[in-house]
């Protein structure tokens, strides 16, 4: 449905250590970066632009990215704590989301709530 996002950030370079590596164990990487952006995704395929902004912050996005197994979930959630990211609930079943629905979140250095899900 859709094509791609984008997000302001105000630490571009924090953003892109905590992406790289919270998203890499979902398939994603860094495809291109400039002094004002970044974008991620499958290889030549950007569609997460992370944009350079000095203002104010807003309230936080959600983001939710689709992950092949459990495992990767668990990864993405180590690797994107390791790499800055705050835990905001670890992999795990969400029974009261459904009952296949496995995920763990993360608050990225901007305070967007980054999902990784699998059903």
């Amino acid at each position: 449905m859709y094509d791609h996002i984008g997000l302001k950030v105000g630490n571009l370079d924090a953003s892109v250590r905590f992406y790289s590596a919270a998203l890499a164990p979902l398939g994603y990487v860094l495809c291109s970066r400039d002094d004002s952006g970044a974008g991620f995704g499958p290889k030549g395929e950007p569609a997460l632009w992370l944009y350079l902004h000095k203002g104010l912050s807003g309230a936080g996005a959600h983001i939710a990215f689709r992950a092949p197994d459990h495992a990767a979930i668990r990864k993405f959630h180590a690797e994107g704590v390791k790499a800055g990211g705050r835990d905001n609930g670890g992999a795990g079943p969400r029974a009261d989301y459904s009952p296949s629905y496995f995920a763990a979140f993360l608050i990225d250095p901007d305070g967007n709530n980054v999902e990784a899900v699998c059903t």
